[in-house]
């Protein structure tokens, strides 16, 4: 009595042996994931440094936390933010989430 079934008996590959079709599905989903995740997110972070390093004193930023401001004063890792007349915070660079359009802020 065998326990072995035909179908696994009759098998081509050797024991122990490199499959390539047991793998292409993964490799298939490996650049999916690829394409539709990793490669937008490193796209949307060079975006991001890109407009970091380009801001300058007078523009019009906006933060993560939705503050919105003119830049004062600009630093290496830090930035201040004119959000009302007389009236400045200080923020983190990273923090910047987007430059807004000139103009947006017309009661500073």
């Amino acid at each position: 009595m065998s326990f072995i079934s035909p179908a696994f008996a009759n098998t081509g590959a050797a024991a122990g042996g490199f499959d390539l079709m047991g793998f292409l599905p993964m490799i298939a989903i490996f650049v999916l994931f690829w394409f539709l995740m990793v490669r937008p997110q490193q796209k949307r972070m060079k975006e991001h440094q890109k407009m970091l390093s380009e801001i300058q004193k007078g523009d019009e930023v906006a933060t993560q936390g939705g503050i919105v401001g003119r830049v004062a004063k600009i630093g290496e890792q830090f930035l201040t933010l004119e959000i009302a007349n007389g009236v400045e915070i200080t923020v983190q660079r990273g923090s910047v989430s987007a430059k807004l359009e000139k103009g947006t802020l017309k009661s500073l």
